[in-house]
């Protein structure tokens, strides 16, 4: 898989030469400028060097061996933190694509840690810091009205992904108005109001999802589902992904097995963001329910984020083609790392345009 790296600025030799380590596992210096002259791409073996220098500083590869004996390998600390380039991964049809992950992965609650790095951490903490700050100055009515429009932002985006064709516009009429729009089907205004509801209730009961348990994570997915001829119960069967051979698990034990693996996790895992990473992503790996399980990641994230006094995300500003090819890679390469960087790109706009 061709890798494009633009958050490491690497240029496109650079990029070329790391596709060619990734390739092959273990290359050299000489295999790496063979390569290169194969490709037309004629530069001195001072300049390779430089370039396999530059890769080294960034920590996208390491170096084995001594002297003559050097080879260069992919530098994987985490294999959940593995980069695919997103434009040219869904360049393949589902069937072509070269799928690691076709079911479910029990191995993935080991890889689950240290997802963020310090500097992550550090850079986000600041922007929560300054999210607190400013609502400790703020007025309780002001506070109530920006978490209003952050739950009519939520609601409208959430419930698009999920195809609802309400316009922001027509949620914020409907949720403050309780009206609903002409020409769509009343299952998208029951879609829109079980947001607001279920956002109301986890940021009613706070310390409440401190500790998560099955029952927390059924009553997040109760409330979204509610009135939508969908069951609350732990799904039984198989179920299909639209655009992806992935198949989550099919046995009603497994899938509890799994769920109650996940809240060991989260409940274990003290840094707050991650514990909201790790629930967007499981949920909807895991499947546990016939449908809703994407609007149950998304409020389970936020329930968590609350919990511990970090500011919620609306996803508003997210694209929802990119929230969906995310999580086909975590799927099918059990890769965090596009919806990772959509995760921070979220809590940043978050932090940025409400609480003001």
């Amino acid at each position: 898989m061709i890798k494009i790296i633009k958050e490491k600025q690497i240029n496109k030799t650079q990029q070329d030469i790391f596709n060619f380590i990734r390739s092959q596992k273990r290359a050299t210096n000489s295999s790496i400028k063979i390569y290169l002259e194969k490709e037309n791409i004629i530069i001195s073996r001072i300049t390779v060097v430089r370039n396999i220098n530059f890769l080294l500083a960034k920590n996208l590869i390491k170096r084995r061996g001594k002297g003559r004996s050097v080879w260069y390998e992919e530098n994987i600390k985490n294999k959940v933190l593995r980069y695919f380039d997103v434009n040219d991964y869904f360049k393949l049809e589902p069937d072509k694509r070269n799928v690691v992950f076709e079911r479910f992965n029990f191995k993935i609650f080991e890889d689950l840690k240290n997802i963020f790095t310090n500097e992550e951490i550090k850079e986000l903490k600041k922007l929560n810091d300054d999210y607190q700050q400013r609502n400790k100055n703020l007025s309780k009515s002001i506070i109530k009205k920006e978490f209003e429009r952050l739950t009519i932002d939520l609601s409208w985006k959430s419930s698009q992904i999920e195809g609802n064709t309400y316009s922001l516009i027509d949620t914020e009429i409907l949720i403050k108005e309780n009206k609903e729009a002409v020409g769509h089907k009343k299952e998208e205004a029951i879609m829109i109001l079980n947001h607001k509801k279920t956002f109301n209730y986890i940021l009613e009961q706070k310390v409440y999802f401190k500790k998560i348990t099955v029952k927390k994570i059924q009553e997040i997915h109760h409330l979204l589902v509610q009135g939508l001829g969908i069951s609350m119960d732990i799904r039984k069967g198989l179920v299909g992904i639209v655009g992806t051979k992935y198949r989550p698990l099919d046995n009603e034990f497994q899938i509890m097995e799994a769920l109650e693996k996940m809240i060991e996790i989260l409940n274990k895992q003290k840094e707050p963001l991650s514990k909201a990473l790790i629930a967007l992503l499981l949920i909807s790996y895991i499947q546990p329910f016939e449908d809703g399980n994407k609007r149950t990641s998304r409020m389970l994230s936020n329930a968590l984020l609350l919990a511990y006094n970090f500011c919620p995300l609306s996803f508003r500003s997210i694209d929802e083609s990119d929230y969906k090819k995310a999580m086909i890679i975590f799927y099918e390469q059990n890769s965090i790392v596009f919806l990772k960087k959509l995760f921070i790109e979220q809590f940043k706009f978050a932090t940025n345009n409400y609480f003001l």
